[in-house]
């Protein structure tokens, strides 16, 4: 089991300074999220920029950004910064993508695709052109949104054969599932109701009678940091049911010394 931080708040200067804390206080992953308007948050900054201060400041751990909602972006742009951030971190970074929550202005009020099968097209074809343009080799495409005529990306990411891609992956729809077990790890969304211990191991047996190589997958949740053996508790279900990542993830905190608090008490490793 891995364990990372979802960093919620702040701004730009705190967020990489909580970064490199939670390095100290020995998390495996600092990451931030992908939002462009969302009324109930105070204040919220580009990922890729945030990331990138990030890695400035940390020299271990994994980052990313939960989600990257691949609709919304061009994804020849996403595969460029996604490849410099991997340098700049040298070779730590992770692409969680997915489709995005609609309670974000930077869909519907801008004008951008809020059509749920519409998405899973563009996010599709987005996941072909980043890993195809991380190829180094010519690459061409023709769907049904995006088209790409001959592009050479070089350089080509640090992290060989391609930096780690986590996707949302709708358990239990046939379709979401089979895009997320193309990469490398789920972050599961079940559709059926809260997701349970039980469940998952029903959903990790699904996967392995699929995927032979190594696969993640990603859940999320809150400990408490001053009852580390009551953290442990909330995690080992998960745990033993297949899940290889933690996240602790506090997005109902607007209290920034709480945030911080959190990430110095340091992971809900399993005793």
């Amino acid at each position: 089991m891995q364990y990372g931080f979802v960093i919620p708040i702040g701004d730009i200067h705190t967020i990489a300074e909580l970064a490199q804390l939670g390095e100290e206080a020995g998390w495996d992953g600092m990451f931030y999220w992908d939002g462009i308007y969302i009324e109930s948050m105070p204040e919220m900054y580009d990922p890729w920029v945030v990331m990138a201060a990030m890695a400035m400041r940390t020299q271990r751990v994994r980052l990313g950004a939960i989600i990257t909602p691949l609709s919304r972006r061009r994804p020849w742009k996403v595969a460029r910064e996604a490849t410099t951030l991997d340098h700049l971190s040298h070779g730590r970074l992770i692409l969680p993508v997915g489709l995005g929550a609609l309670d974000d202005g930077g869909f519907g009020k801008v004008g951008e695709a809020t059509d749920r099968k519409e998405r899973a097209e563009l996010l599709d074809e987005s996941l072909d052109i980043i890993t195809g343009l991380w190829s180094e080799r010519s690459f061409t495409y023709k769907g049904k949104h995006y088209q790409v005529d001959g592009l050479t990306y070089r350089p080509t990411p640090v992290q060989q054969p391609r930096i780690p891609i986590w996707v949302v992956g709708a358990w239990k729809r046939e379709k979401s599932m089979a895009r997320a077990l193309r990469y490398d790890g789920l972050l599961p969304n079940n559709m059926n109701g809260p997701m349970t211990p039980e469940e998952m191991r029903v959903m990790r047996d699904y996967i392995a009678e699929r995927r032979t190589s190594p696969f993640d997958i990603i859940w999320e949740g809150e400990t408490p940091g001053n009852d580390m053996e009551r953290a442990s508790s909330i995690v080992r279900p998960w745990a033993e049911a297949g899940a290889t990542w933690w996240l602790e993830s506090r997005w109902s905190t607007q209290n920034i010394d709480e945030v911080r608090a959190r990430i110095q008490q340091g992971p809900p490793r399993i005793s």
